[in-house]
């Protein structure tokens, strides 16, 4: 590998990466605004949209540079291609995380009613999953990467606690439709930012392992 080549993928890395604290960061802040009705964290998150897609064109424009001017082969272009997908998961975790701050604003204006499930549990099993996930790239962290993704079936089960429970909810409380439906909305956002953790997992294990593994059965490594 040149040297060019070298420090191109040096600062690519640090870029990934910064985006993925970045993100992180944002949904730890929308839930957060949820959990402590802070108006004004939840507005934030809002109003910072526009920084994490402006880093996602960036990172994207880096990559086809590095391809088009440096052709890496092997471990480099694997690492490019991870990037590439990445980079697009946590951008689409960074809309949801503007999903779940739009709904947190209106259930903070609309107090009073709340529903039977433990949102809390879940915010924080989905915020686990993405700060490993980020880990795992960081470090390279295959056995990590594993675990990440086969948290996603928990992350799945609550979800599917959550329709239910709004089931009930709805026939007993029809007067508060909105307020159950923003709180079916935010546990469908949480279940979707689970996925692209198990998806970033996925990209890890193949930058380390070269393996596609995204329809095969979660493998844990010694």
């Amino acid at each position: 590998m040149s040297q060019h080549l070298q420090k191109e993928i040096a600062e690519l890395k640090e870029k990934i990466i910064y985006m993925g604290t970045e993100v992180e960061d944002r949904v730890y802040r929308a839930t957060v605004s949820l959990i402590n009705s802070n108006q004004q964290m939840a507005q934030a998150v809002l109003a910072g949209d526009h920084e994490i897609d402006d880093l996602e064109v960036a990172i994207e424009e880096d990559c086809l540079k590095i391809l088009a001017l440096h052709q890496p082969v092997a471990t480099d272009l694997r690492f490019i291609i991870a990037v590439l997908k990445i980079n697009s998961d946590l951008e689409r975790v960074g809309d949801l995380a503007v999903g779940i701050a739009e709904r947190s604003s209106y259930l903070i204006e609309h107090p009073g009613f709340t529903i039977g499930f433990d949102m809390a549990s879940m915010m924080r099993a989905v915020e686990s999953m993405l700060t490993r996930s980020i880990e795992a790239l960081v470090n390279q962290d295959v056995n990590k990467a594993y675990r990440v993704r086969a948290d996603d079936d928990r992350v799945d089960a609550m979800n599917r606690d959550m329709y239910a429970i709004v089931k009930e909810e709805l026939v007993k409380h029809p007067e508060h439709i909105n307020i159950i439906l923003h709180n079916l909305s935010i546990s469908r956002h949480l279940e979707r930012i689970a996925d692209h953790a198990s998806n970033i997992a996925e990209d890890v294990i193949y930058l380390v392992k070269a393996e596609i593994i995204r329809h095969s059965p979660e493998v844990f490594e010694d």
